[in-house]
């Protein structure tokens, strides 16, 4: 058993490169993911990983390291407008929905009007056993880049989660604060697009985070949990694609594999949430109430500033299991 789950980073150099990424995508979902899930951003990613793709093919055009470039000016320019757009018509669902149709169409359009389709595969579903030392070096500095922007506006992310008008009370721009969430979650999407391809990179941003926060955990622990999942949900789709793919010569995605590991364990914290819920609804009725203590668990990680404890509780309106809003 130890040499089909570890033999493969023991003996082959691809995997092992394949294997760094998703340690690096574990940093970085683990710092842009938690807030996506918090925020309920994940149409919003989806809009942004949609915007990345024209970029990516026009940067495709210009050679394989032309690809990170583009990439990262479409995401930027995607981000900004976004942030924009939902400071003045509030939730931007209908403007994210049209920058998701028409970003995609125009990155089709130039793929196939390039004389280049074959590799529209590979911007799509990425290739996990090709990456490359400088694609490596490309992720981390993205993540580095993205955890830094994260943990400078940590506490503005925090009340701008969970209390926004405590944060504009407390001195917390909400645009400034969006901006920077929008532009990390742009690097995030940027950078996994380098591994899993941009049509899944959308499950590595929302999956973890969401099966973190299926398990009630607080906000720290929904970072850490995001991150472990992230990097378990890598290996176990790692070490199936190349048992398929190398050692039975059966083809699998690799990319879908990972995917499918991480929709697995996401499977497993709906199973939690559901066993919690009830439980907590049996300790109810024998109590004669509602609900249990530590219902509101989620709290426990905001800050104590008078404005935001006011605020939080707003978050008593919110699942503190799934984290979804009543």
């Amino acid at each position: 058993m130890t040499e089909v789950l570890v033999g493969p980073f023991l003996d082959y150099a691809f995997m092992q490169r394949a294997l760094i990424a998703f340690v690096i995508l574990a940093v970085l979902v683990a710092a842009v993911g938690a807030f996506v899930a918090l925020r309920d951003l994940e149409f919003a990613s989806d809009g942004l990983v949609h915007a990345v793709f024209p970029g990516l093919a026009v940067g495709a055009a210009w050679g394989r390291d032309g690809a990170l470039l583009g990439a990262l000016v479409a995401g930027a320019l995607a981000a900004v407008i976004l942030t924009l757009v939902a400071s003045r018509v509030g939730r931007a669902d209908a403007p994210v929905a049209v920058v998701l149709t028409t970003a995609f169409s125009i990155g089709v359009i130039i793929v196939s009007a390039g004389g280049y389709p074959g590799q529209l595969e590979t911007l799509l579903f990425g290739q996990v056993f090709a990456v490359r030392d400088e694609q490596l070096w490309a992720i981390g500095a993205a993540t580095a880049l993205a955890a830094t922007m994260m943990w400078a506006t940590r506490r503005a992310q925090l009340y701008r989660a969970f209390d926004p008008t405590g944060a504009r009370a407390g001195g917390f721009p909400p645009l400034k604060t969006d901006l920077v969430l929008n532009l990390a979650l742009a690097v995030a999407v940027v950078a996994g697009s380098q591994v899993l391809g941009n049509l899944l990179v959308l499950a590595l941003l929302v999956i973890p985070a969401a099966s973190a926060r299926n398990l009630g955990a607080g906000v720290r622990g929904m970072v850490v949990l995001a991150g472990a999942f992230t990097l378990l949900g890598g290996w176990a789709g790692l070490v199936t694609a190349f048992q398929a793919s190398v050692v039975h010569r059966v083809s699998l995605s690799p990319s879908g594999a990972i995917v499918g590991a991480l929709i697995a364990i996401h499977a497993v914290s709906l199973v939690v949430l559901a066993l919690r819920r009830l439980g907590r609804r049996d300790a109810g009725k024998r109590r004669g109430s509602p609900a249990a203590p530590g219902d509101h668990a989620p709290c426990d990680d905001v800050p104590a500033m008078p404005s935001m404890r006011r605020g939080v509780a707003s978050l008593h309106a919110v699942d503190p299991e799934s984290g979804v809003r009543r």
